[in-house]
């Protein structure tokens, strides 16, 4: 029953706090204290791939800010539980646990190499802890925990190697990173370049710590080989670009990367250094698709205007999350068997790189994927290839009639 005696002034600060009410989000307004669903972080910011996760790390923000504004998922926000692996396993390792274990998060989104992907993977499985791996690698995954979002060779490599047979020649150099990502890119290389008529002269690897690549150099030179490869990783492996610039090999024999401008190679080195290394990727910062631009834009609004370093790996980590998104969405909760059954069903969403379909087969996305070269610190598209099936996975991998594969394929592609 209604106090009689109520002061004007306190019906005035009644009605105040009711319209506050109106204008929140809707998991706040349908109980202030919506248990939040809890999402895990596990990013590189420092280290040696410190300038490739903190733009993930930004991205990560950006989307789930998206995701809240909107009101969040089942009428509850989302929350982000973030840990700064520092390039370090052991912190991987030590952080996975404690976002499974000690957290109890809803899902995980991260990882950068494919060390610190199988460093982690055996823990999220066995605590039962949906697991998002969004960087484009050397494929093979096959877990019925993990959803990959990045690309594969087969949507990329491929392309890569064929225009350099058509362009440039028929002998090849690898260089590549000297763990699982570097070794099993190289053998996709070498098997589309046999595939296609040609001939690898030789393959180094090295450590993601060295830095001096003029040894390297030497050999390629007494090799004489008609185009170079690389599948060089992280901060100190730019390196190699600079020294082979300045080697005056440059203008000698032609590059093609499949990890080249991932971080910020574009702005901080010279154009003379940059243009023409040939990449293949799922996305380039300006593609002029609306969804592709308003990434950017958001990304720019919300973290400003310096940022004009994006890459896939970015807008693959915008897809992990927007898909696993989707999934809780259909299946009207965060339960991680409810969710993987929604995401084996198919879903799709327009992005920034276009239509992205999960598969649910091989838990991979089928994708647009794009051929460019730098061009005066700017991206020069060459092609579009549509609809890329994840075909190196696909091609051993089926989770749903074999839900309990829990491995990484890596057949012997080099005979």
């Amino acid at each position: 029953m209604s106090d009689p005696m109520i002061s004007r002034r306190s019906a005035l600060r009644i009605g105040a706090m009711a319209a506050g009410t109106v204008a929140m989000p809707f998991f706040a307004r349908n109980g202030l204290a919506a248990e939040p669903i809890k999402l895990g972080s596990l990013l590189d910011g420092t280290g040696a791939l410190g300038l490739e996760g903190k733009r993930m790390i930004e991205t990560t923000e950006y989307a789930v800010d998206l995701i809240n504004k909107a009101g969040g998922l089942l009428g509850r926000p989302v929350k982000i539980i973030a840990y700064d692996t520092q390039s370090n396993m052991q912190l991987y390792t030590q952080y996975a646990q404690q976002l499974a274990l000690k957290e109890k998060v809803d899902v995980i989104q991260g990882g950068i190499t494919s060390a610190s992907r199988e460093a982690i993977r055996p823990i999220l499985g066995r605590s039962k802890t949906l697991y998002f791996y969004n960087t484009q690698y050397e494929g093979g995954v096959c877990d019925r925990n993990v959803f990959c979002t990045g690309t594969t060779p087969a949507q990329t490599v491929n392309h890569l190697v064929d225009y350099a047979l058509k362009t440039w020649g028929k002998k090849a150099y690898i260089v590549a990173a000297d763990y699982n990502y570097g070794h099993i890119t190289a053998s996709w290389m070498t098997k589309f370049m046999k595939e296609g008529g040609g001939s690898i002269l030789g393959t180094d690897f090295f450590p993601l710590d060295v830095t001096n690549f003029s040894s390297a150099i030497s050999r390629i030179q007494q090799a004489q080989p008609e185009l170079v490869l690389s599948a060089l990783v992280g901060a100190n492996h730019s390196g190699f670009y600079r020294q082979w610039d300045a080697a005056g090999m440059k203008g000698r024999i032609p590059v093609g990367s499949s990890v080249f401008g991932l971080g910020d190679e574009l702005t901080t080195m010279d154009a003379s250094t940059t243009n023409g290394i040939v990449t293949c990727y799922g996305w380039y910062n300006n593609l002029p698709a609306p969804k592709s631009v308003a990434f950017v834009k958001g990304m720019q609004a919300k973290f400003g205007a310096d940022v004009t370093d994006l890459s896939e790996l970015d807008t693959a980590t915008y897809d992990g999350i927007m898909l696993w998104a989707e999934g809780v969405k259909k299946a009207g909760t965060v339960e991680r068997e409810a969710v993987i059954a929604a995401l084996e069903s198919g879903i799709s969403y327009e992005g920034p790189t276009g239509t992205v379909t999960m598969d649910g087969a091989t838990h991979h996305t089928i994708r647009n994927t794009y051929l460019a070269r730098p061009k005066d610190k700017a991206w020069d598209l060459l092609a579009t290839f549509p609809d890329q099936f994840p075909s190196d996975t696909g091609g051993a991998c089926d989770l749903l009639k074999n839900p309990r594969t829990s491995k990484q394929f890596t057949p012997d592609l080099k005979g």
